[in-house]
């Protein structure tokens, strides 16, 4: 619904003000290519390029108003007849804050889950949303992997995991309008920056945070910025104040933290709100999971938590994931907390409905099509992943590991060698190939890399091959029977960016075709 231009400004602290302010705006864009008649366009400062270079375009397009921030030349008089021009000290915290006015503040009206950390992020949001919806209530997510706003569930076509403001704001509007309840919002570190504001005007009620471990240095500068940026999340929960029932219940602010992660005390420290704790690794929490068994299939434990019936002791049941490796059972623990958080209802309620989760996209997802040799795709991409899920998946397998992967190029560079290294201290072949090299020189990286592991023979033990695809067929001509090709970095997503042009790609349609080519078919014989 349109909204008049000075009513969505109202509560804005804007240094100037020209041209017509009277306008109906009928949407928001942060690019010019996507404004229509009526829109408000924000000229936000880049680092390749400045938004300001595009204000005509977008008037051009039918913008009524721009946002901008610095110096401007003059509009001229007939321009300004028609376009309203707003200086802002900040362009990003304006759009935050004019995306939430535009679309009538709607995580006030939801009981919003944040989750955030730098590994397990889309696979708990998915977990939440998956618990939720199982015990029968109205919830939507958007994550790096999928979103479902309440008419099902898509791709995230974006390499972002947290969008702009003015898609996080329209998303949580759509969930509202249709009635949902509750929305999971895979929160970065990006996101929760103040740089940023893609999420300075979303009220969360509940905050997860994972692990923390050192990635996006290139954006945050240190680690320690890194951290407290993704502590926001904890220092602004019950930000807004009390908001209407959901579902019959106040959503009341908790923090849930993972008590495995050397930064829980830190997180902890920074919570504005009560919190719960929850470990897989014999680290005392509020919900604990013990007994670890996993198969390639899925795992098995036992879950300890508070007893409903007797507040002194603790409740013991043994659960079924059909998700391998502990580390998805830390992500369903964490899962469970802020489910029984969201609806009141006691964390035990949700063990039976572990079994029937779902993997998700591109994370320890399975490819079978009939190879006498397992291939998994995940998404992992840093040393902490590997270190957490490599030396698993070894203790399972008694075949040899061919592990597949790269490191992105205009990124950390610190972490390619540690890749290298953690990987040949697991897997018994590497096959080093292309990530999102981007405006570097993709060998370049793959020597980097390569130089975490200078022992392995190359030739016979190491590979460095930066076609992807090409990679992943040397890689399956390799393996044999009871081998385990390992497919890392690219999990979910839909491209590989090059210098100045991007391809399509997609991990798993690659594999499944290789595998094809190569003969394979789903009874597992030779074509």
């Amino acid at each position: 619904m349109p909204k008049r231009l000075s009513d969505i400004v109202s509560g804005l602290d804007f240094l100037d003000i020209q041209g017509n302010s009277g306008q109906s705006v009928t949407g928001l864009s942060y690019d010019s290519r996507e404004c229509s008649p009526g829109y408000l366009f924000f000229a936000l400062p880049g680092i390749h390029s400045d938004g300001k270079y595009y204000i005509q375009a977008a008037v051009r397009q039918g913008a009524v108003g721009v946002v901008y921030e610095g110096m401007l030349d003059p509009p001229d008089a007939r321009t300004l007849e028609k376009v309203a021009f707003l200086r802002v000290a900040d362009c990003r915290w304006a759009m935050s804050t004019i995306s939430s006015m535009f679309y009538d503040n709607p995580s006030d009206s939801l009981c919003v889950i944040g989750v955030t950390g730098t590994e397990g992020k889309s696979t708990t949001v998915s977990l939440i949303y998956q618990l939720l919806k199982l015990a029968g209530y109205k919830a939507g997510f958007f994550s790096t992997v999928m979103s479902d706003t309440g008419d099902g569930e898509r791709p995230n076509p974006r390499h972002q995991t947290t969008p702009e403001s003015t898609a996080v704001q329209e998303m949580l509007a759509q969930m509202r309008d249709h009635g949902l309840a509750f929305a999971v919002v895979e929160a970065s570190s990006h996101g929760l920056s103040q740089r940023t504001a893609r999420l300075a005007h979303v009220h969360f009620d509940i905050g997860l945070v994972t692990n923390v471990t050192h990635e996006h240095l290139e954006f945050h500068g240190t680690w320690k910025q890194y951290r407290s940026d993704k502590a926001n999340l904890f220092r602004r929960l019950g930000e807004g104040g009390p908001k209407r029932l959901i579902c019959d219940k106040a959503c009341t602010p908790l923090g849930i933290i993972c008590a495995d992660d050397p930064s829980a005390a830190y997180f902890a420290g920074e919570s504005s709100a009560p919190y719960l704790t929850y470990s897989s690794k014999g680290v005392p929490a509020d919900l604990c999971a013990f007994d670890i068994e996993s198969d390639p299939e899925g795992t098995n434990c036992t879950i300890e938590g508070p007893d409903p019936a007797q507040k002194a002791t603790r409740l013991r049941l043994l659960a079924r994931i059909n998700l391998p490796g502990a580390f998805n059972v830390q992500n369903a623990l964490g899962a469970m907390l802020a489910a029984s958080a969201a609806t009141g209802l006691h964390w035990s309620r949700f063990v039976p409905l572990l079994p029937m989760l779902k993997p998700v996209k591109g994370r320890m997802q399975r490819i079978l099509a009939g190879q006498p040799f397992d291939v998994i795709i995940d998404y992992a991409h840093t040393p902490s992943s590997f270190r957490e899920i490599l030396p698993a998946l070894r203790r399972e397998r008694q075949g040899r590991i061919l592990c597949v992967f790269g490191s992105a190029g205009e990124r950390d560079r610190a972490k390619r060698p540690q890749q290298g290294r953690i990987a040949a201290d697991t897997c018994d072949i590497l096959i080093l190939t292309d990530e999102d090299p981007r405006g570097e020189d993709p060998m370049a990286i793959l020597e980097e890399i390569a130089s975490g592991c200078p022992q392995l023979p190359r030739g016979d033990r190491l590979f460095l091959i930066p076609d992807r695809p090409t990679a992943i067929r040397e890689a399956f001509s390799r393996a044999v029977q009871g081998d385990l090709v390992l497919l890392l970095g690219k999990g979910h997503e839909n491209s590989i960016i090059y210098a100045d042009h991007s391809i399509p790609y997609d991990e798993e349609t690659t594999a499944r075709s290789i595998l094809a080519d190569l003969g394979f078919c789903a009874k597992g014989k030779k074509q």
